[in-house]
């Protein structure tokens, strides 16, 4: 049974995430930040005996260091980066920033990832699949921004992709990959209501990407259906 670990797990594309993985027999540690409140997921847990909620918030790096520790002699197959924020609201765009916000949505965004691999690398080393997912978003792409906007939310996912491009050729020679998914626009709560897809058709397509993957394709940054997207 191989196992993944998935971060914001408690709805959305997350929730979706443990769901798909549970049903496939995987070991799956669905971490979020207040499993008290995650009525959805504590239902999926009791459906499927292998689903091991844990608590963590990704901004709070001791949480992090702390969950590792937990998880020392686990292995992890998968290390799936889920959590993030938007931060962007129409009265606060430039000329109003919302500067502690942007640093907020930095944090989560763009360094929680980072920490998590950093953190949960010897976990991951001894995985099978020995791989790195992280979710980043279109709207991070400089040849696709035609539009301008959203400063806070592209400054992250342009960041991340930097990153983890980076974190790609570092971790090459110990054969552990990196994946960069662009999930689609997705009928959820940061997504909205006029999303083009649904959850269960994003995470299908991300899971099928995720599973073809092989190491000569680290660093790559992917649309949910497996095409490639431009930096």
């Amino acid at each position: 049974m191989q196992t993944v670990l998935i971060t914001g797990a408690n709805r959305g594309l997350g929730l979706e995430f443990c769901r798909q993985y549970a049903a496939a027999d995987y070991q799956v540690i669905a971490a979020c930040r207040k499993p008290d409140q995650a009525e959805h997921l504590a239902a999926l847990a009791k459906q499927y005996s292998h689903i091991q909620i844990e608590t963590l918030d990704v901004a709070d790096f001791s949480q992090i260091d702390a969950l590792a520790s937990k998880l020392a002699d686990r292995k992890i197959d998968v290390l799936l980066n889920n959590a993030g924020v938007y931060g962007d609201q129409a009265d606060r765009g430039f000329g109003q920033l919302d500067y502690q916000t942007w640093a907020n949505v930095l944090a989560v965004n763009v360094m929680a990832p980072l920490k998590l691999a950093e953190a949960f690398l010897p976990q991951v080393q001894r995985g099978d699949k020995r791989l790195i997912v992280a979710l980043s978003s279109l709207m991070g792409s400089m040849t696709d921004n035609t539009s301008g906007g959203s400063i806070l939310y592209r400054s992250s996912k342009a960041g991340l992709n930097a990153a983890l491009k980076s974190l790609s050729i570092d971790l090459w020679p110990s054969s552990i990959g990196v994946l960069i998914l662009h999930p689609g626009w997705v009928r959820t709560d940061m997504g909205g209501p006029n999303g083009l897809i649904d959850v269960e058709e994003s995470v299908s397509g991300m899971r099928k990407v995720i599973a073809n993957f092989s190491l000569a394709d680290s660093g790559s940054f992917v649309k949910y259906d497996g095409s490639a997207l431009p930096w």
